[in-house]
C-alpha cells in the first residue's frame, strides 16, 4: 500500500510540474484575476459563489474551497461577485496586468437571510450545465419540522425530488430506486459508512457544524466513483477567522454546542461542536427495574482546524468521532463512526490549483449479552479505509476549465468475530475471514462554453480495484454450494477489476430565463451492503467485489427542462431518467447473512432497471418560500435465481412521491412551517397463503415484493419564535415549536403474521408503527 502511496506522490508532483509553469499572460492580450471568496464577516470561504466581468458578460464560480480564476483579455473592467443571502461586490479594476483579488462579501440583513431558500445564484439553475444536482442551505434545513426537535439534514433531503426513505423515522434514503449502500456519503472527503444515530432516527450531523450540502443524484463529477446512484457531498464550516463566537440549542431529547473562532486572526482558526442525547439520565427514575439500569444515548464531536500559510498555501484538518450506545440486563449494542481528514490547498499560479487530501474512516460495531454470564458473548466487526487524494483545477480561460487528479485507497474489510466473555462464558471463538482491497482512480474532466448558449462537460475517470491477501476465496458449484477454497498470501493481489466511466453533460440555454439539459453518466460499485431488511440495521455488513462477485455498472440518462419565473422568484424543473444496471446483486429466499464465511453463496446476480420523471416547483424570495416536489418512477429487477426468473420491483420501488414544504414569515420574529409527505407503500413479501404437513401450519409467500404496505403519509408543523434582536447585544435566541405528525397517522413500519393461539387454524396480520404525533420544543442560541 505504501508503495502505491509513493507511485500517487510522484505522479502527483509530476502532474503539478507540468501544469505549472511560469505564467506568460503578461504578455499576451488575456490576463488573469484570481483568489478567494470569502464571508467577510467570518472568513468563511464561500462555495459556488459566482464572479462576473460585466462588460464582456462571462464569469466563474468559486470551488469547495472559494478558489476563484479567470482569463480576459487586458482592459478596465467592471467585476461583481455575488452569493444568495449577501450583498453583491462590485468593483472596477485595470488589468492590464494580471492580479490577485481577495473578495469579502458581506451577509444581508437576518430577515432577508430568512426568506432566500436554495441556491447560490438565482439563476444558477439554469446556467449550470450540471443536472440531478440538490443544493440545501443549513438555514433552509434549519427550518423544517423535525422528530423531537432534533435539526436533520438527511430528513431534509429526503424531502427532495427523487429521494426516498427506506423506512418511517430513518435515515436510510434510496436515490432514484437504489438501495441505501449505492450513496456515497462524505464529510469533508472521508466516506461515513453509516450516517445514523439511535437506529437510523437521527443522522450523524450536526447542523451547526455544517457549511455546505450537495447532493448529486446522478450528474456525479469525474473525481467520485465507487456507488451507482447518488453523491452526497457534506463539508463543515472552517471555522470563524474574524472572531470568537458560539451557537446551540437544548431539545427535547439532546443539546448541542458549537463554538469556532481564531487562534491567530486572519491566519489559524479553530471549530469544535459537540452533541449528546440526555434520555439514559431519566431512565434510573423509571418504575420498572429493567429499564432503570438501561443506557440508551448516543453522542458525536466534530473538529475542523485551519491554517492559512500564505496566500498560496492553506491546510485543513477536520475530525469527527460518534457513538451509539444501547444497553439493558438482557443485550448490549454499541456502533460508531471515527474520520480523519488533512488537506492542503496549494495555488501553482493563477491558473493552477490543487487540494492534496488524506483521509482515514473507520465504522464500527458490536451486539452482545452482559458480561460474567454462562452464555455471555459478543460479536464485533469494522470497515476501515486510509486513502490519499490529489485534485487539480486548471482554468484555461473563461471557455475552458480542466479538472483532474489521482487517488488511491486501501480498506480492510472485518465482517465479524464473535467469541465468548468473562470467566464464565462456554462459549469459543468463531471468525468471519477478513478481506481487503486496493481501489485507485484517474480523471479528467473539460467543462467548455461554446458561445453565449451552450456549455458542454465531459470527462472520464479510470478505476482499478484489486482483491489482495490475506485471504481465503471460496469456490461454488451451481447449487452455490462451496466445493473447494484458495488461500492469499499477505499482500498478494489475486483479482483485478477495470473500469472506464465516462461522463458527458450539455446545457443548453433556449433564453435567459430557461434551459435544456442532457447528461450520461456510467458508474461502477466495487463495495456493497448485506442486509436483512430495507429499513437497513447498524449490523449490517459491506462487503468488496471478488472472483465470485463482479462490480455492479449502471448507465444513466437523463434529460430536464429548466424554467424561472418572475425575475427568478419562481423555479420549475422538469427531469426523466433512464438507469441500465448490470451485476444487479440481491438475496436468495431467507439467506442467512450474519456470521456466514460463506456468504457469497448467498447472493444472487442479475439486470435491473429504474426509470422516472421529477418535477419541482420552487419559490425562493418573499414571506412564503418552499418547494413542491413530485416524483413519479419505476425500478425493477431480473434475476434468474429469483421470483422464477420474473421481473420484479425492487424493494424501494415508489410509484408516487410528493413532498410539500413550506415556511411563511408572520413578522420579523415569528415564522410558521409545515411540510406534507404522501408516498406509494414500501413493497414487501408477505404469506398469502398457508397449508399443514404433518400438524405443522407453514405460510405460502407471495411473489418476490409482490405486496405492499398501506401508502405512506404525514403532516409536520413548527413555529419559531425568534428574540428580540438588539443592537450590540451578545446573546440572540429562538424557540421552535414542532410537531411531527401531526394528524396522527399510523403508518406501516412493520406486518408480523401470528397464529391465534385459541384458534390455530387462523393466522392475523399484526402492523407495527414507531410514531403518533410527537411534540418537541427546542431553545437555540447564539452568543
Amino acid at each position: 500500500m505504501f508503495r502505491n502511496f509513493f507511485i500517487l506522490a510522484v505522479s502527483i508532483c509530476t502532474a503539478g510540474s507540468l501544469f505549472a509553469l511560469p505564467d506568460h499572460d503578461e504578455k499576451t492580450a488575456r490576463k488573469i484575476i484570481s483568489g478567494h471568496i470569502s464571508d467577510a464577516e467570518s472568513g468563511e470561504s464561500l462555495i459556488g459563489a459566482t464572479l462576473l466581468v460585466k462588460e464582456l458578460g462571462v464569469g466563474t464560480v468559486s470551488n469547495s474551497y472559494g478558489f476563484y480564476s479567470i482569463a480576459v483579455p487586458a482592459g478596465t473592467y467592471t467585476l461583481v461577485s455575488s452569493y444568495i443571502g449577501y450583498h453583491d461586490f462590485e468593483k472596477e479594476m485595470d488589468l492590464s496586468k494580471s492580479q490577485r483579488l481577495e473578495i469579502g462579501l458581506m451577509p444581508e440583513s437576518e430577515e432577508l437571510e430568512e426568506i432566500q431558500v436554495l441556491g447560490e445564484r438565482k439563476d444558477q439553475n439554469i446556467t449550470q450545465v450540471e443536472m440531478g444536482v440538490e443544493k440545501l442551505q443549513t438555514k433552509t434545513i434549519k427550518s423544517i419540522p423535525a422528530l423531537m426537535g432534533e435539526v436533520d439534514l438527511i430528513k431534509a433531503i429526503q424531502l427532495l425530488p427523487g429521494v426516498h426513505s427506506t423506512a418511517e423515522g430513518g435515515s436510510g434514503f434510496s436515490v432514484r430506486g437504489g438501495s441505501p449502500d449505492q450513496n456515497l456519503i462524505l464529510l469533508d472527503e472521508a466516506t461515513v459508512y453509516n450516517a445514523s444515530h439511535l437506529m437510523g432516527f437521527f443522522s450523524v450531523f450536526n447542523n451547526d457544524a455544517i457549511k455546505d450540502l450537495k447532493l448529486y443524484k446522478g450528474d456525479v463529477p469525474a473525481q467520485y466513483g465507487g456507488r451507482l446512484a447518488s453523491l452526497l457531498d457534506v463539508r463543515m464550516k472552517d471555522g470563524n477567522a474574524k472572531k470568537f463566537e458560539g451557537t446551540g440549542g437544548i431539545g427535547t431529547i439532546s443539546s448541542r454546542l458549537t463554538l469556532e473562532g481564531p487562534l491567530k486572526e486572519d491566519q489559524t482558526t479553530l471549530l469544535l461542536s459537540g452533541r449528546r442525547t440526555y434520555m439514559d439520565l431519566f431512565m434510573p427514575l423509571a418504575s420498572e427495574e429493567e429499564v432503570k439500569d438501561s443506557r440508551l444515548y448516543f453522542y458525536d464531536a466534530s473538529l475542523k482546524l485551519s491554517h492559512r500559510f500564505n496566500e498560496n498555501n492553506r491546510l485543513f484538518v477536520s475530525a469527527y468521532l460518534g457513538r451509539d450506545v444501547m444497553r439493558s440486563e438482557f443485550f448490549q449494542i454499541g456502533f460508531g463512526n471515527k474520520t480523519l481528514t488533512a488537506r492542503w490547498n496549494h495555488i501553482f499560479n493563477q491558473k493552477l490549483f490543487m487540494n492534496l487530501t488524506a483521509v482515514w474512516s473507520r465504522y464500527d460495531y458490536e451486539l452482545g449479552t452482559p458480561e460474567d454470564e454462562p452464555d455471555s458473548w459478543i460479536w464485533e466487526s469494522d470497515l476501515e479505509d486510509l486513502g490519499l487524494k490529489a485534485d487539480f483545477g486548471y482554468y484555461i480561460t473563461p471557455e475552458h476549465s480542466l479538472k483532474f487528479g489521482l487517488q488511491s485507497f486501501h480498506h480492510a474489510f472485518n465482517p465479524g468475530m464473535a467469541m465468548g466473555v468473562g470467566d464464565q462464558s462456554f462459549f469459543g471463538e468463531y471468525l468471519v475471514g477478513k478481506n481487503y482491497a486496493l481501489e485507485h482512480a484517474g480523471y479528467l474532466s473539460h467543462q467548455h462554453q461554446l458561445g453565449d448558449k451552450l456549455v458542454m462537460k465531459y470527462g472520464v475517470r479510470v478505476s482499478l480495484f484489486q482483491n489482495i491477501g490475506k485471504g481465503t476465496v471460496y469456490d461454488y458449484d451451481d447449487n452455490y454450494a462451496v466445493v473447494d477454497s484458495t488461500t492469499y498470501a499477505s499482500g498478494e493481489v489475486y483479482q483485478n477489476y477495470w473500469g472506464v466511466e465516462p461522463r458527458f453533460g450539455i446545457n443548453y440555454l433556449v433564453a435567459p430565463d430557461w434551459s435544456i439539459k442532457f447528461n450520461y453518466n456510467r458508474s461502477q460499485q466495487t463495495i456493497q451492503q448485506a442486509s436483512n431488511s430495507a429499513a437497513g440495521s447498524p449490523l449490517d455488513i459491506w462487503f468488496p467485489a471478488s472472483p465470485n462477485i463482479k462490480p455492479q455498472l449502471a448507465d444513466q440518462f437523463a434529460l430536464g427542462v429548466f424554467r424561472n419565473f418572475q425575475n427568478d422568484w419562481y423555479q420549475a424543473s422538469v427531469e426523466v431518467y433512464y438507469k441500465d444496471m448490470q451485476n444487479t446483486i440481491d438475496f436468495a429466499d431467507h439467506a442467512d447473512l450474519l456470521l456466514n464465511k460463506y456468504l457469497e453463496g448467498e447472493l444472487r446476480v442479475g439486470d435491473s432497471r429504474a426509470y422516472g420523471a421529477e418535477f419541482l416547483l420552487k419559490k425562493t424570495e418573499g414571506n412564503l418560500t418552499g418547494w413542491l416536489g413530485y416524483t413519479l418512477s419505476r425500478t425493477e429487477r431480473t434475476i434468474p435465481e429469483i421470483n422464477n426468473g420474473k421481473t420484479y420491483v425492487a424493494p424501494f420501488d415508489k410509484t408516487h412521491d410528493i413532498s410539500t414544504v413550506l415556511n411563511y414569515r408572520l413578522n420579523r420574529r415569528v415564522s410558521l412551517s409545515a411540510n406534507w409527505i404522501y408516498s406509494t407503500g414500501q413493497p414487501v413479501t408477505l404469506p398469502v397463503q398457508r397449508y399443514e404437513i404433518n400438524g405443522t401450519v407453514l405460510p405460502y409467500y407471495s411473489e418476490r415484493n409482490g405486496a405492499r404496505y398501506d401508502d405512506y403519509h404525514r403532516l409536520d408543523l413548527a413555529l419559531t419564535l425568534q428574540g428580540r434582536n438588539k443592537r450590540n447585544r451578545a446573546w440572540s435566541g429562538e424557540w421552535v415549536f414542532s410537531i411531527y405528525n401531526a394528524y396522527s397517522r399510523k403508518n406501516t413500519w412493520a406486518l408480523n403474521f401470528v397464529q391465534d393461539t385459541e384458534n390455530p387454524t387462523e393466522t392475523y396480520a399484526e402492523k407495527t408503527y414507531l410514531f403518533p404525533i410527537i411534540p418537541a420544543v427546542t431553545y437555540n442560541f447564539k452568543f
